[in-house]
């Protein structure tokens, strides 16, 4: 054993020293700068300093080389693998040919270093000494890095590998390397920026799949492998992990993987000799590599003779057609027989968009009234625009699932603000369909998808109104039109100053009646009609510091709660102002604001009606029938922080919201998360980075900063740690049934950090829990992220969603030592308010 051992390293140590003698500071060091002296150099300024070269067997394909790698003429710096042969350059841009990149999101400057620790860790630091990227190979015993043949980089020790970048793919898949489950390819932002884009591939559980980042993935592509020869799979029961087969030989959900044989994109089902689909079933030729581009194009590549690979392959294309790809045209446009581009045009021949910049093709087309959630929502419409699909319609889990008629698609998307368009896709009836209702609009096909979708669509796009611009054949119309609409304004003004004079001093009945008429107001009801739709206030759903909130039942059906006013500080003015506010606030994440009441002493507001409840009872639950899955949690969380992200970054004055907590979190028939109770709420104009305040919130969700007073959005985003922590955890932040060193949650999380034993903390109530484990740790390093005692280094809440949704990660150096790891002690400060007794500045209170 002792002389294998020996001949072991003897053989790979002649390997290792090549690159090694390469560092100025010692076998194990590599600085950016010239002190490596092996460089190529492209034409359009980039070039790479090597440290690793892998020469092929066969000289007529290219080898591959580690480095670093310089991006045009700017001072950013990647680590990277790229392909090395007299210069092979990238098919669209004449970049270096990239197949791996280690800092893709974080590029280094000059004089930045790779070091291989003796702890076994293998760091990127930039040079200003901060750490930006490692293996964490810690405690690992490493013998040295190499690179092989196939353009796989490797950690190994004697005798085994111990980490390869082929574990961790970018956008590019190599002939050997494998995809699974728990890995995806993300494309760049573009072919000059090497940065993550919004298009990504990944394995699920029931094949190959690629998505389109917007609000939430949409999927493009689906590629499915067949079953293996005698084992039965039920494709509905691969999507759980508890799933079973009828092989003998394997008692669990089989493994599946896609992996490039030449051109093949081979999908296999099983440990080995697996049937497959492939895709496509040609000859291999050359040298291959298959990458999903800035595009979103699923490319293969073939390597030419003259230094440079040429596509050979387009998955989609040659599957669908090129309309299939979410923007082969621009938003809004229509793409039909040869990826021809055209503006959309609806059944009833009028225009409502206009191409944003002729004659360029693909440019998008544009609203000729723009879409306004500013706007009331009785004033949009959906118009008709005949049989147009969508990309996603071959992803039946992107249909709103309890919607199956289209008159209630349309409805759906007419009362949430955020969606742009109702699709729905039916057989032979329209009462029995698929609604999907998304938020953006890329580009639509004018036919269905052969093969896939032999199904008919109808597609009701969303305007403003108005929404005509005035043609010749309606000009005498509108003159007539517009003379009588100026009689009747004069008239109105007449009638409006007389009332106005005759108006009683008493709050409540006057400024009432004046205010009801403001455009942009919502709904408002009279006290009677509340009262005979929560049957006399008979049915209490709960109560907080502003008031008691009662289940209701409009004449329509609709069910509604509504919160009875108790504590208030202001006149009808200011109540109505508040009321306008927040009633031009729309968000699928935000509980609707139906309406209010103001009318004599009375004061109520009217909210959507949430079955499920408020969070909190289903995290701090002991019920076991109420346990909440892997995948449940993760939608709440993400629910949260697109919700608070609206607040924040896209209202026209953001809100503060300054309560976030489990019991502001209401759940939905479908337990979809929606933020409510705005009592606490303030508003920050968009060139205010903080704000003065009294103290308000719930101990135990207060961010440090609040000692001070002045405190800006982040407060909300520590707040929303403390809630990320409690979902994932199962658990309260401050829980005094527990024993002394678990009773407060941070602190609990600060041992835990120290000792690398943060799954310890996970929720164990769920068996379902303990199989997601390592996507758990994840998450509590997000919400680590959220919780930095400096508010500058938490991420705005558009990072977290984007964390969230796969396209960003988690910051590198961040702290697990928190101020505020104890019990909070400032509700002993005079000008505290908590949330069971809030100030009287606002009145804009959800139902808790």
């Amino acid at each position: 054993m002792v002389l294998c051992i020996f001949f072991f390293v003897i053989l790979n140590f002649p390997f290792w020293l090549s690159s090694a003698l390469k560092s100025s500071e010692g076998p194990n060091t590599w600085w950016n700068n010239n002190s490596l002296t092996d460089k190529i150099k492209y034409g359009d300024g980039s070039f790479a300093r090597l440290i690793l070269k892998a020469n092929r067997s066969d000289p007529d394909v290219p080898g591959f080389a580690c480095g670093f790698i310089r991006t045009g003429t700017c001072d950013s710096y990647f680590l990277a693998v790229i392909f090395l042969n007299g210069g092979a350059t990238d098919p669209q841009g004449g970049f270096p040919g990239l197949v791996w990149l280690a800092n893709r999101d974080k590029p280094i400057r000059e004089n930045g270093m790779l070091y291989l620790k003796t702890d076994g860790d293998l760091v990127l630091q930039d040079s200003d000494g901060k750490k930006v990227w490692s293996t964490d190979t810690f405690g690992k015993s490493i013998a040295g890095i190499r690179l092989q043949e196939n353009g796989n980089l490797q950690l190994y020790g004697i005798g085994y590998t111990v980490w390869e970048s082929f574990d961790y793919p970018t956008d590019t898949l190599l002939p050997g390397q494998k995809l699974y489950e728990d890995r995806r390819l993300t494309a760049s932002s573009s072919a000059k920026n090497w940065s993550s884009g919004q298009y990504y591939a990944e394995m699920t559980s029931t094949g190959f799949a690629a998505f389109v980042q917007l609000d939430a993935p949409s999927m493009y592509v689906q590629l499915m492998p067949d079953p293996i020869p005698g084992q039965q799979y039920d494709r509905a029961c691969l999507k759980s992990l508890s799933c079973r087969h009828d092989s003998p030989s394997s008692r669990k959900r089989p493994t599946i993987y896609a992996a490039l044989n030449g051109t093949h994109l081979v999908l296999t089902m099983g440990e080995s000799n697996g049937s497959y689909r492939v895709y496509p079933d040609s000859a291999v030729r050359s040298y291959q590599y298959l990458r999903l581009d800035f595009d979103g194009h699923l490319r293969t590549y073939q390597w030419q003779k003259n230094d440079v690979f040429r596509e050979v392959y387009d998955f989609v294309v040659q599957r669908w057609d090129a309309c299939q790809y979410p923007q082969n045209c621009g938003d809004y446009e229509v793409c039909s027989g040869g990826g021809n581009c055209s503006c959309l045009k609806a059944v009833d021949g009028l225009d409502y968009f206009k191409r944003n910049r002729e004659p360029l093709p693909k440019q998008g087309c544009s609203e000729i009234t723009p879409l306004s959630c500013q706007s009331p929502l009785d004033h949009h419409d959906l118009v008709d625009f005949g049989n147009l699909s969508y990309f996603n319609f071959i992803d039946s889990g992107a249909a709103v699932q309890k919607l199956k008629d289209l008159e209630g698609c349309k409805q759906a998307c007419l009362k949430n603000c955020t969606c742009k368009a109702a699709f729905f896709k039916y057989g032979s009836n329209t009462s029995d369909g698929d609604c999907y209702l998304p938020s953006k609009i890329l580009s639509l096909r004018a036919n269905p998808i052969p093969g896939v979708n032999n199904s008919n669509s109808s597609a009701f796009i969303k305007i403003q109104r108005p929404y005509l611009a005035p043609t010749p054949r309606h000009v005498a119309a509108i003159i007539s039109g517009s003379v009588a609409l100026l009689v009747v304004f004069i008239l109105s003004a007449i009638c409006i100053v007389i009332s106005r004079k005759k108006m009683k001093k008493k709050e409540g009945e006057d400024e009432g009646e004046y205010f009801k008429q403001v455009l942009g107001m919502p709904r408002k009801f009279s006290y009677e009609d509340l009262r005979i739709a929560t049957d006399d206030f008979r049915v209490k759903l709960g109560e907080g510091g502003f008031g008691s909130v009662f289940k209701g039942i409009l004449e329509d059906d609709t069910k509604i709660a509504v919160k009875q006013l108790e504590k208030i500080g202001q006149g009808m003015k200011e109540f109505l102002a508040e009321v306008e506010t927040i009633g031009n606030i729309h968000h699928f994440n935000l509980v609707q604001f139906i309406g209010f009441c103001a009318e004599r002493s009375h004061r109520l507001l009217v909210y959507e009606y949430m079955s499920n409840g408020s969070l909190d009872h289903w995290i701090f639950s002991e019920n076991k029938n109420q346990v909440l899955d892997w995948q449940t949690r993760k939608k709440i969380i993400l629910d949260i922080a697109k919700g608070l992200a609206y607040l924040h970054e896209e209202c026209r004055q953001r809100i503060v919201h300054l309560d976030i907590k489990p019991q502001n979190i209401l759940l939905d028939d479908n337990l979809n998360a929606k933020i409510s109770d705005f009592g606490l709420s303030k508003l920050m104009d968009r060139d205010q980075s903080q704000v003065q305040t009294t103290m308000r919130g719930t101990p135990g969700y207060l961010a440090p900063e609040w000692q001070q007073l002045r405190i800006t959005l982040k407060v909300d985003i520590y707040s929303f740690g403390i809630v990320l922590l409690e979902i994932v955890c199962g658990r309260k932040n401050l829980d005094s049934s527990r024993s002394e060193p678990s009773k407060h949650l941070l602190r609990l999380l600060q041992e835990k950090a120290k000792e690398n034993r943060l799954i310890d903390i996970i929720d164990g109530s769920s068996a379902d829990m303990e199989l997601h484990r390592e996507e758990a740790m994840k998450m509590i390093n997000l919400a680590a992220w959220c919780l930095q005692d400096d508010h500058t280094r938490r991420p705005l809440m558009s990072m977290v969603v984007k964390v969230l949704e796969g396209v960003m990660e988690v910051e590198p150096e961040i702290s697990y030592r928190f101020s505020n790891a104890m019990a909070c002690n400032l509700t002993t400060r005079a000008d505290f308010h908590i949330s069971s007794d809030p100030p009287q500045a606002s009145v804009l209170s959800g139902p808790r």
